[in-house]
């Protein structure tokens, strides 16, 4: 079944073509053994048979050609996002309260570095518009969905060193020194109970939502796997990529929004007149998502299913010169 120009097609075009070429140089090198034995008895010795062989020598094979982009988009974005919350955290509090606290760049300026992705829904829109799935991507697009997978593991990994990194935030020491500051003055305020039931709730439910993301992204990354990967069809291939994907987008949205609770209003969180760094995690993945609602009402859904089973909008009829049998030109649709 031809599956036109898709997600799907575009992420196996490479390695099917990969597989069609190790399969002609394995006959090519079979062929080259067969020339250099002309008889059972010869003792001549085997041309080398090996693909990367016949291909080139191993330093001309380029290094993780598939990673480089996605490796520097996220390097660049790690690094944007490490020298902001080390200005917020860090240097302000240095420069306007002359406040040490330099000791948080190991771990909690680098966990809240971590957790900032941004997908995208460009290829439905643009299936929307042309009406066909069999009309070639633009190029810079077309680029962007061959390194989906590789930005996805990389969210995927940097997600669990965001796990890592918040497990281990009871283990500092200045944890501890907080924790026995936080009870002196418990027990100089002559205070016996210092529940809050907001922060309760408010830790439970994002912890909850951060866990269930990472789950799902998970499923995601076992899934991104060649050996299984390659056993899902079409179907099964964007049912996984709808349904897991967007829940776990989901998931991860409400549980920086949670982390925030009421700190989008509060003006102590605005330091430098800049907005709290979960904030800005934010705004692509809203993005994403409101985008993604836009395209469940059924004039658009129903529209983009058929383009993606292989309908195609009919061309409109444009007008054309024909000549009559009395030799006068006319207007024909």
């Amino acid at each position: 079944m031809e599956t036109g120009h898709t997600a799907w097609g575009t992420a196996n075009h490479d390695r099917q073509q990969e597989m069609v070429d190790m399969a002609e140089t394995c006959y090519e090198s079979k062929y080259c053994q067969c020339q250099g034995c002309p008889g059972q008895g010869s003792a001549a010795p085997l041309k080398p048979s090996t693909a990367l062989e016949l291909r080139g020598a191993p330093e001309d094979t380029p290094l993780f050609p598939e990673w480089r982009v996605p490796l520097r988009v996220t390097s660049a974005l790690l690094s944007v996002t490490f020298i902001y919350t080390f200005l917020r955290e860090v240097l302000q509090p240095y420069l306007a309260l002359s406040k040490n606290y330099f000791y948080k760049v190991p771990v909690l300026v680098m966990n809240k570095t971590l957790p900032w992705t941004s997908p995208c829904l460009l290829a439905a829109m643009f299936q929307l518009s042309r009406g066909t799935k069999y009309r070639r991507f633009p190029a810079w697009l077309e680029g962007w969905l061959c390194v989906r997978k590789q930005l996805g593991l990389l969210s995927f990994s940097l997600a669990c060193l965001h796990a890592l990194y918040s497990l281990c935030y009871p283990m500092r020491r200045s944890y501890r020194y907080r924790v026995l500051n936080w009870a002196y003055q418990q027990v100089q305020k002559n205070q016996e109970d210092s529940w809050v039931s907001e922060d309760v709730w408010r830790m439970e439910i994002y912890i909850s939502l951060g866990i269930l993301s990472l789950g799902l992204l998970a499923v995601l990354a076992v899934f991104s796997l060649p050996s299984v990967s390659d056993r899902l069809s079409w179907r099964e291939f964007t049912c996984i990529q709808r349904s897991v994907g967007h829940m776990a987008l989901l998931l991860g949205t409400a549980h920086a929004l949670v982390f925030g609770w009421s700190g989008w209003v509060d003006p102590r969180r605005y330091v430098w007149y800049t907005p709290p760094s979960f904030i800005l995690a934010c705004l692509l993945p809203l993005a994403v998502l409101l985008v993604r609602a836009a395209l469940l009402p059924p004039c658009l859904s129903n529209r983009l299913e058929l383009i993606r089973r292989g309908w195609e909008r009919p061309a409109r009829p444009t007008p054309h010169s024909v000549r009559n049998g009395d030799g006068m030109t006319g207007l024909k649709l």
